[in-house]
């Protein structure tokens, strides 16, 4: 019987717009490109989860839909099992009709015990079932919890390594409970298909975006939030009403919203495309002159590692990047951009103006920057997860 890598998250997937499940998909998914035994393990819920035979055999890895695999761009290699979740589960505040319960004390050591070699998880209920159960664990947490680590948890053999992304949350966690020893600090990663060249479909962006003779096209890829800086790329996009902005990310009242604020602004070289799925991602930053990282200089700026800054870079277009503090480490690689204070929307502007200047839009993309993101592929931030993990807990 296959003893599987389980990357495991407690909601149901598809969840477009949700960073978190982006980087547990791609980091399962890059799991499986190495080779490994690995299957994403999540939560089913409605008529599936009625079904009386996958009440029965829960666990059941299989590809993942076609569905799933266009939203996360999921690659072959990867399985994936939605574990049943049926009515009343999570509808009442109940200990006994939690998910979390059902999974802790029923699915795991019932029905993936015997399949599992290793879990790695976001979710630390499931790692404390998992040591409980004699399974190894990995712990990724990425943002500031104020929840205290047991020490008969941390400190067992099974408890693996703790990831973080940012130096802030690995002194949290420490200051929780958490050995030093068993936490390191990991930058988040891009999905390799976004290193493939897309031109076909970046020009198809660019003959639907570029309207009323603009010549240039500024993207931004990202959650619809203040404090993600689209609220100021709306005086922005004022500021250069000869370049077209587009904005891919949100839901639809989010988009809604900022048509509304761009409309009572008078800005009306401003796109918001909604949410793209990661598949067709790629090519509309291709398609861009220049990507922009508006970050506001907030609390998260602190310990924020964005998704979209690895994608950005992979896809070899030149980036108008902020310069909060989570990022300065990256102002002195070798990459196509410009850095500009944050809140500073005049700036910011004159930014674009100097990249569109210095770096003229390469169908290519900028070689240097496409060449300094390769070492921060998923595939490469697992393969330095699992150098931490015990030889004999987890054979390679």
């Amino acid at each position: 019987m296959s003893k599987y890598y389980v990357f495991f998250t407690r909601n149901v997937l598809p969840k477009p717009n949700v960073a978190s499940l982006v980087q547990v998909a791609h980091s399962a998914n890059a799991a499986a490109n190495l080779g490994l035994p690995a299957v994403l393990v999540y939560l089913g819920k409605g008529w599936n989860a009625l079904n009386p035979v996958d009440l029965i055999r829960p666990f059941q890895p299989r590809k993942p839909d076609e569905k799933l695999a266009k939203i996360y761009n999921l690659q072959d290699q990867l399985k994936v099992a939605a574990l049943p979740m049926p009515w009343p589960i999570d509808l009442f505040d109940s200990k006994w009709t939690s998910s979390s319960t059902i999974v802790s004390k029923y699915y795991l050591p019932i029905h993936l015990l015997k399949s599992t070699q290793i879990v790695h998880t976001r979710d630390w209920n499931f790692v404390k079932a998992a040591i409980k159960n004699g399974i190894p664990a990995i712990y990724e947490q990425h943002h500031h919890e104020s929840k205290q680590f047991e020490p008969e948890i941390v400190s067992n053999p099974l408890f693996q390594i703790a990831v973080t992304v940012a130096d802030t949350v690995r002194d949290s966690m420490i200051q929780n409970g958490m050995p030093p020893e068993k936490v390191i600090m990991l930058h988040n990663g891009f999905n390799q298909l976004f290193l493939a060249r897309q031109t076909e479909n970046a020009q198809i962006w660019r003959q639907q975006l570029l309207i009323d003779e603009r010549e240039h096209l500024a993207v931004y890829a990202g959650g619809l939030y203040p404090f993600k800086g689209v609220d100021m790329l709306v005086d922005v996009a004022k500021e250069l009403p000869g370049i077209q902005f587009a904005i891919a990310g949100g839901d639809s009242s989010q988009v809604i919203a900022y048509q509304q604020l761009a409309k009572s602004q008078q800005v009306n070289n401003i796109k918001f495309l909604g949410y793209l799925p990661q598949n067709q991602l790629a090519s509309l930053l291709q398609a861009a002159d220049v990507l922009t990282h508006p970050h506001c200089l907030t609390e998260a700026a602190m310990f924020t590692s964005p998704l979209k800054f690895f994608d950005y870079m992979a896809s070899g277009t030149p980036i108008i990047v902020t310069e909060i503090p989570s990022l300065l480490e990256f102002k002195s690689g070798n990459i196509a951009a410009i850095w500009c204070a944050p809140d500073n929307p005049h700036q910011f502007a004159e930014s674009i103006q100097s990249s569109l200047a210095k770096y003229p839009r390469k169908v290519e993309g900028y070689a240097e920057t496409m060449d300094f993101v390769k070492q921060f592929s998923w595939e490469n931030r697992i393969e330095k997860i699992l150098s931490y993990v015990e030889e004999s807990v987890f054979i390679r």
